[in-house]
């Protein structure tokens, strides 16, 4: 038995590739497997090449695997440009509509199954994806009982006899591959799963689950790739908890809606991907200057301009940092797990009220997309935190207003909602004084730029860092963000095997950078290589300009539209040793 094995299929977009994805893993999680995915998909609905591949596994997996066991493909071109993934000995699971051809110089199995034919005969040529599942669940010789339950999940709404179609396209699917193949093929026998429950979710949902659990009652947004997910999550979900989600006619009005929202009492938020976020810098410096909470979510993706919807990069740093013109504090947060895509949001709507400062919530596409197992969520780490969210306040004296920019000592002001007795103040977004009134003045000016921009000094942040030190000397540290944590990892167990020391750290805190955190792994590091899905090394620049360092910093960077691999990052860190 092993303890892996990489699935993947491949077809046109809108042929039910997803579909077969969805329902084939769903099956697997049902049995307790540790589960990775990924999306290849084209920036069209309908029409040209795209691919799902899951890694399914006995332990738990937090990146994509190299090499590829079974591929399931619905026309030539998946097996043409998804061959090269199989290792020796791997098997393809084909359409034989399509009189399917292994390449020359490739060893992979071929199983031609009529797939379509079952599919047409079974009364809807759409269930050949039922066919073809049912074909790889079969040489993989699990119970088909567990399959039809998923089954049932996904189609019990649409009746009985729908289910029964699909059971019945699933099972002459795998009796078909197992006459082929003589019974499960005993190289694909997966050892058995702890069978502990688990959530198998994207990042979106998780982000959209986390705000829910926040308390955000509002989200206001417009739709884009890859972070329309979070919107389609919470439109379902958040009328049953008295809020609503906006599908604003621009970016624009969507981060005004939200600001205006949270300004009215009410947890809010807006989610988008770059060249929404570039719409939307002007607003943060609206919510910067008046001090309003807003959570923003940004989901990278290929730029710029519209460049590449649907594919992993991580080239928003910069611009999450500096965008919006003027000087004024923000947090800018970087998950890099299901689990902290979930904590993070209630963190973000705690960090945006506590310290009155916008929060964006930053993610790739590989994390905001890829589904993956999750362990279960702890709902009593919640903890809702408004900061100086004041009511009953204190009769003021004749002649005086609420100072809404009061300053304090720690640069955070008192905060109502509109309404409150005693609350009334000004709000503008000019320069303004304690009251919010308009003010030129050169002191009041000096005074109430000191007074936001000082107000993150006491700024604390769960796992501003995470940390993988066993080496007090290691010869390489390994640093990255998001998505490509587990790969890190992966690629870790290599070199250590070869005798070069590895530490790694997950950048979780982007801005403000945790200087006093990173600085004395840095320090003890032979080389600082710095991992990321850009060009130009943005966390790589974040580094040098907080914590220095720069002669002994390298680059590993990948910007052609797809994550890293393992063996990618053990060949080239092994280089720079």
């Amino acid at each position: 038995m092993i303890s892996q094995l990489s699935w993947k299929i491949g077809g046109q977009q809108g042929e039910g590739v997803e579909s077969t994805d969805r329902i084939f893993s769903t099956a697997l999680n049902r049995l307790g497997y540790y589960l990775y995915g990924y999306r290849h998909f084209s920036s069209r609905i309908k029409g040209g090449h795209t691919n799902n591949k899951i890694r399914i596994s006995t332990k738990p997996i937090r990146a994509i695997s190299d090499d590829l066991d079974i591929l399931v493909a619905f026309d030539q071109e998946s097996i043409d440009l998804n061959v090269h993934e199989l290792r020796s000995g791997g098997v393809i699971v084909a359409d034989a509509k399509f009189n399917p051809v292994v390449p020359e110089g490739n060893d992979a199995r071929l199983f031609a199954v009529p797939i379509t034919a079952i599919a047409e005969e079974l009364g809807a040529s759409l269930m050949k994806n039922m066919v073809a599942s049912g074909a790889s669940w079969g040489l993989l010789g699990l119970p088909l009982e567990v399959f039809n339950q998923a089954l049932e999940e996904e189609f019990g709404r649409k009746g009985p006899a729908v289910v029964e179609k699909n059971v019945e396209a699933a099972r002459r699917g795998a009796e078909f591959v197992l006459e082929q193949a003589g019974g499960p093929l005993n190289e694909f026998q997966l050892g058995p799963a702890d069978g502990k429950q688990k959530l198998f979710m994207i990042g979106n949902d998780a982000m959209g689950l986390g705000a829910l659990a926040a308390g955000c009652r509002i989200m206001a947004a417009y739709p884009i790739t890859p972070a329309s997910e979070i919107m389609e999550y919470l439109i379902k979900r958040l009328p049953k908890f008295g809020g609503t989600v906006i599908q604003t006619e621009d970016e624009i009005a969507a981060i005004t809606m939200a600001i205006g929202a949270n300004y009215g009492g009410v947890r809010a938020m807006t989610a988008s991907a770059g060249p929404g976020l570039s719409l939307k810098t002007e607003a943060i410096g609206l919510a910067g200057m008046t001090e309003t909470p807003i959570v923003i979510v940004n989901t990278q993706r290929g730029g710029p301009s519209t460049g590449l919807p649907t594919k992993q990069e991580q080239s928003d740093l910069n611009a999450m940092i500096y965008a919006t013109h003027g000087e004024i504090p923000k947090i800018v947060i970087a998950p890099s797990s299901i689990e902290e895509c979930f904590y993070d949001m209630i963190e973000a709507f705690n960090l945006t009220e506590k310290y009155q400062v916008p929060v964006i919530v930053l993610t790739d596409l590989q994390l905001s997309l890829g589904k993956q197992s999750c362990e279960m969520l702890d709902y009593e780490q919640i903890v809702i935190d408004r900061g100086k969210l004041v009511n009953d306040l204190p009769p003021l004296e004749e002649h005086k207003q609420f100072k809404r920019y009061e300053l304090t000592e720690d640069g955070i002001s008192p905060r109502v909602i509109p309404g409150e007795k005693g609350g009334l103040h000004h709000v503008t977004g000019v320069e303004h004084d304690e009251t919010g009134r308009p003010s030129e003045s050169s002191v009041n000016r000096k005074n109430m730029m000191d007074k936001r921009l000082n107000k993150l000094n006491g700024l604390h942040i769960t796992n501003a860092i995470h940390v993988d030190a066993p080496h007090e000397q290691p010869d390489l540290l390994l640093v990255g963000m998001g998505s490509t944590g587990g790969t890190i990892d992966e690629a870790r167990t290599k070199l250590e095997a070869e005798g070069i020391k590895t530490n790694h750290i997950t950048v979780r805190q982007i801005y403000p950078f945790p200087a006093d955190l990173f600085a004395p792994h840095a320090e003890r590091a032979q080389a600082i290589v710095v991992i990321e899905n850009n060009a130009t090394g943005q966390l790589a620049d974040q580094i040098k300009l907080n914590v220095g360092f720069g002669e002994k910093t390298r680059r590993i960077n990948k910007y052609d539209g797809t994550p890293f691999l393992p063996s990618e990052l053990y060949k080239q860190s092994k280089e720079l040793v």
